[in-house]
């Protein structure tokens, strides 16, 4: 894609619409950036030669090429419109990877995605790859646009990926792609289970495929791939052709002979979901040539980002336990099971998912429910039909009503967790800042 030849609008002026037209303005490329807000169109004022459009409908005369941001939905009339006329839209992610396909000495691009994960598992790649030497950067959905960083020099991109950017994806075909899991999430924006898998399949569609074989999913989109090589990771004992864990050590039987990477002890997050993470990023490390030493001291050394199952205080001989992350009812599912006895604090954007299948298989493990946000009447509502003996207390107020809320409920040896199973934006500005209000509400009870 020769950008000094185009005519792009730009659909979205948040952090990815303002580094693709930082970076397409500067190669040459006639630039319009539209968006419903124009105090965000404002903020891109600096760039020079880019035409700022407030709510576009439809592309101007001139565009020959729409790059949208992940935010803007499939049904918007602008790509009804682009389409029309035969204008193509991609993502930003579809942008860099043709950018980066006329670089001299492209960077080699390692893919991950699924449902629950994917920002670990990239931190542990990246953490493996530097043990290894190897000059290598997260980026992608972790908040660091991939076109950003095409210019810096790196040798290997550890690039996460979600739905979302996928969709907008059709050409990537990374060296090593891997898909750890899938549940119901984002059914709103895709409409519906199909077209959400189909969109996380594309990350298989490379050189080297990994996937997730426990699930039973992940794994019949393995067996399906196009990829020349494929290799599972499992939390049991792997065959040929896979890692898992053996006697509480990871091991490699994909690649060469059977190597012992690192113990169970030693990998944070603690529990079968980390263990699941540092299996794929070892599992996507391994097919890129790092050695097995270089996976033990990256695993070893890697510590989550925040917000994830993370112990914030003990009151009273109750834990408070922060895993605002868990967005979507597969990642509450895998928090809940991680504690013997729970009071929960549910609640938010379901974004067209169930949480009775969630609650059914939890339900025994629950001493009391808070819920909070927009979609709480029907976590209640799973909740009566599958848990109807857990009490509920509804919060209409702030975090730290919900947190006291709590407290009332938890008994000494309980956990109070924040694992909401929902998105954040009805109430918060993100997922993060859902948990730094926890982490105060907490805080509050030990003065």
């Amino acid at each position: 894609m020769k950008a000094d030849e185009r005519t792009v609008l730009v659909a979205g002026a948040g952090v990815t619409g303002r580094a693709v037209a930082r970076v397409l303005s500067a190669a040459g490329a006639q630039v319009t950036v539209t968006d419903d807000d124009a105090g965000r169109l404002a903020a891109l004022a600096d760039i020079p030669g880019v035409t700022l459009a407030v709510g576009l409908t439809e592309p101007p005369e001139d565009i020959d090429l729409v790059v949208t941001s992940t935010g803007w939905r499939l049904d918007s009339p602008l790509f009804a419109a682009a389409a029309e006329r035969g204008v193509e839209t991609i993502g930003e992610i579809e942008l860099a990877w043709r950018m980066s396909a006329e670089l001299s000495d492209p960077p080699t691009w390692l893919v991950v995605t699924g449902t629950n994960g994917k920002t670990t598992t990239v931190g542990m790649l990246e953490s493996i790859l530097r043990a290894a030497g190897v000059d290598a950067i997260a980026c992608g959905n972790i908040g660091l646009p991939v076109v950003e960083v095409l210019g810096a020099g790196h040798r290997v991109l550890a690039v996460e990926l979600s739905s979302h950017q996928l969709h907008w994806s059709p050409s990537v075909r990374p060296a090593v792609g891997a898909l750890l899991n899938l549940a119901e999430d984002h059914l709103d924006w895709h409409g519906g289970m199909a077209a959400y898998s189909a969109a996380k399949a594309r990350a298989l569609t490379g050189a080297i495929a990994v996937g997730g074989v426990d699930d039973a999913t992940v794994a019949d989109l393995l067996a399906e791939a196009p990829a020349g090589r494929k290799v599972g990771f499992t939390l049991g004992e792997p065959a040929p052709g896979q890692l898992g864990i053996r006697d509480g050590v990871l091991v490699d039987r994909a690649f060469g002979v059977a190597e012992r990477l690192v113990e169970t002890a030693g990998i944070h997050p603690a529990g079968p979901a980390g263990w699941a993470d540092a299996l794929a990023a070892g599992a996507v490390a391994r097919a890129y040539g790092v050695p097995s030493q270089a996976v033990r001291d990256g695993l070893t050394r890697f510590r989550p980002a925040a917000h994830r199952g993370e112990t914030i205080a003990e009151v009273d001989g109750v834990r408070y336990v922060d895993d605002s992350k868990a967005t979507n009812p597969h990642a509450a599912s895998i928090s809940l099971r991680a504690h013997e006895h729970v009071v929960w604090l549910a609640g938010g954007q379901l974004k067209g998912a169930s949480v009775d299948a969630l609650i059914a298989q939890t339900a025994h493990r629950l001493r009391g429910a808070v819920l909070i946000g927009a979609d709480r009447d029907l976590f209640a509502a799973a909740l009566a039909r599958h848990a109807p003996d857990t009490p509920v207390r509804m919060s209409d107020g702030d975090m730290t009503a919900a947190v006291r809320a709590a407290r009332t409920m938890a008994r000494p040896g309980d956990v109070v967790l924040l694992a909401p199973a929902a998105a954040s934006r009805d109430m918060f500005a993100d997922y993060a800042q859902r948990g730094e209000m926890f982490q105060a509400a907490v805080g509050a009870l030990t003065g």
